[in-house]
């Protein structure tokens, strides 16, 4: 007694082109109806797509999107080992036929070659277990009109059209990849599909704007070209039926029988609207090859259980309500809207607005207890402890690949990343120290202003707190905070120190940042750490000196400050704080303490700040900050003395 086989659960899909029309209906299905799956949502976002057709999805924890082109080879084979992908969707594609006359190459490039990069990507990942390739009817060419038997799934594929020869293509590279090497793939070829979030160079959503806006309804040749049109849901849920029961190395149509003349779609357009049909509807030219009908038979489909619900009249209701209610979903679609549209003349929306709304949302759907950093700056010091002490902490974070003055990139990290703070510890300080800046001023500009001041626009927009590491290296001792007084410069206090590049551009970016309310700026000053080896420690530093110099100044001890500043983000701090040890210390003091517990050898020589300049280029800030506010937030905060013996020479003692 055979029984049938057990339906596939995937757990990590990748879904191709899912801010599209169809995959879009097809991704939010399977995210709401299936929460142990993730579903990672891939689009370039095109001039037809749009991260509002995905806003279902943005609170759905197990929802993740990615802006990315599938014709990028080291992207696409980053991704799929990156999530773990077992299962892909592809959806992604040049659709529309009336482009494919004018720009068949872009078709190629779509729809032939990038579907080869993410065939090859698969082969050598060797993790899929099913590969969905979303193809179409017109591959099979023209159905004569006189049958009423459909194509099935072994007829021969003879397309007639540019855009219906690359599906074909495709098919045909996918079909040599599950023969040659296995690749477990299963083919779709669809009927039109119509329904809300439809980009309006389609008949239908054509149809109703411009009926809308009380114009003419353009119609291709005599209008009695034969289409089959299923409802978006019905499709969705025939993709979810293949996802689960479909049988590798099968080919399914997802079609209907129920047949309509591009006149009568029109028509009954009209119709809805209140139009008399004949006054409304324009003939016009047809394209170079239109084909009379596709008629597919559907009935491998409906053996898995799968079945068409909604009838013409009421999915073309739904359809017309939808785009009555949006009206301006996709923006100007002047372009669109006309009898034989080009890409050309369509304006693409790189809906930058919806991309900050998917972070939104996600943020959201993550849960109020959840942590997750994003963190920019990983080969920088401060940026590779915070990484460390987020393991040591259980928290999830991820460091940011895009680069601060690079808007897309980083509104990209934000989507792949979907933090609840972010962690800025990148910047410019010089190469290896801050006389670089003075001769690099560009470079130190671009990032420790325009870089930072972007990061803080987009979290902003996104509704994240931005731990944002600037520099106390902005202030010089003066008559009201002289030398060895124990006055520290506050928060409130406005910048006096001008000698060096560096300082001028944090001073600057400091100043701006304080008009945006989701940024804690966190001011360090000669930072130190247990880590005796790292070059970039402030004691490290000047015990490789010659000479030093002798002046008292504010420091910051990381290993007790660090995680101060992930108490901070968990507690909301915003605005300015002063973010070093109480008190000050020498260099003399310092050095003391290292030939005390480190080197009983240790030997030192000082000069002045004149014999200092003349080996270095800029001059040094020097000065104490105010640390009463850090130290009400945190009483336990220990004295910089203190603090350097707890955790840099206690550990580092030889004995």
């Amino acid at each position: 007694m055979s029984s049938e086989p057990a339906p596939y659960v995937p757990k990590n899909v990748l879904i191709t082109g899912a801010a599209g029309f169809i995959p879009s209906h097809v991704t939010n299905r399977l995210t709401k109806l299936y929460p142990n799956y993730r579903i990672v949502a891939l689009d370039k976002l095109d001039y037809c797509s749009s991260l509002k057709n995905l806003e279902p999805s943005y609170s759905c924890p197990n929802f993740k999107f990615v802006k990315a082109d599938i014709t990028s080879a080291d992207l696409i084979n980053h991704l799929l080992v990156e999530e773990k992908i077992d299962t892909i969707m592809h959806f992604a594609a040049q659709t529309h036929v009336d482009n494919s006359f004018g720009n068949s190459f872009e078709f190629t490039i779509n729809n032939i070659y990038g579907t080869h990069v993410l065939l090859e990507a698969c082969k050598l990942t060797k993790s899929i277990k099913r590969f969905i390739h979303v193809s179409t009817d017109e591959v099979y060419g023209e159905t004569d009109l006189e049958t009423d038997i459909g194509n099935p799934e072994a007829s021969q594929l003879l397309p007639t059209n540019p855009y219906s020869a690359t599906k074909a293509g495709a098919e045909m590279l996918v079909m040599a990849y599950n023969r040659s090497y296995g690749l477990p793939t299963i083919t779709t070829r669809g009927n039109n599909v119509y329904g809300p979030n439809q980009f309006p160079e389609k008949l239908i959503p054509k149809f109703i704007i411009l009926a809308m806006k009380g114009e003419r309804l353009p119609i291709h040749g005599d209008g009695t070209n034969v289409r089959s049109y299923l409802y978006s849901a019905d499709v969705a849920e025939a993709f979810d039926v293949i996802l689960h029961k479909g049988v590798i190395g099968h080919v399914y149509n997802i079609g209907t029988k129920k047949e309509r003349a591009v006149l009568d779609v029109a028509a009954d357009i009209c119709k809805l609207f209140g139009k008399n049909a004949q006054e409304v509807i324009e003939l016009v030219q047809d394209r170079p090859f239109n084909d009379q009908r596709y008629f597919l038979d559907d009935q491998k489909l409906k053996k898995l259980g799968w079945q068409e619900r909604t009838t013409w009249e009421a999915g073309l209701k739904m359809t017309l309500d939808w785009y009555t209610k949006n009206p301006d979903w996709w923006g100007d679609i002047t372009g669109a809207l006309h009898p034989h549209p080009r890409i050309s003349n369509i304006v693409p929306s790189h809906d930058e607005g919806c991309l900050l709304q998917l972070v939104k949302g996600s943020k959201k759907g993550c849960g109020g207890s959840d942590l997750k950093f994003l963190i920019y700056g990983k080969t920088g010091w401060i940026g590779g402890l915070l990484g460390k002490i987020c393991e040591e902490g259980g928290i999830s974070y991820e460091y940011g690949l895009g680069r601060l003055q690079d808007r897309s990139s980083l509104m990209q990290d934000m989507i792949r990343v979907k933090p609840t703070h972010v962690f800025n510890a990148a910047g410019v300080t010089g190469r290896p120290n801050v006389d670089w800046c003075e001769s690099h001023k560009v470079e130190t500009i671009r990032t420790n202003v325009a870089g930072t001041l972007t990061l803080a626009d987009i979290c902003r927009e996104a509704d994240i707190l931005v731990m944002n590491f600037a520099t106390g290296c902005i202030f010089e001792y003066d008559k009201r905070h002289p030398l060895g007084s124990g006055i520290g410069f506050k928060e409130e206090d406005k910048p006096n120190f001008t000698g060096s590049f560096y300082s001028k551009t944090k001073a600057m970016v400091e100043e701006l940042l304080k008009e945006y309310d989701n940024v804690c700026t966190l001011r360090v000053r000669m930072p130190i750490s247990s880590d005796l080896s790292n070059p970039r420690n402030f004691i490290t530093k000047i015990t490789r000196y010659d000479k030093v110099v002798n002046i008292p100044n504010s420091m910051t001890v990381l290993d007790e400050l660090l995680p101060i500043s992930i108490e901070m983000a968990k507690r909301n701090c915003r605005g300015i704080w002063n973010f070093t040890n109480p008190g000050v210390v020498s260099h003399n003091e310092i050095l003391e303490m290292y030939r005390d517990y480190i080197d009983p050898k240790f030997k030192w020589q000082n000069f002045d700040l004149q014999e200092q300049a003349k080996v270095i280029v800029a001059p040094r800030s020097n000065n104490q900050l105010d640390m009463t506010k850090l130290k009400k937030e945190f009483p336990e905060l220990l004295s910089i003395k203190d603090s350097i013996i707890k955790y840099v020479f206690g550990p580092n003692k030889k004995t």
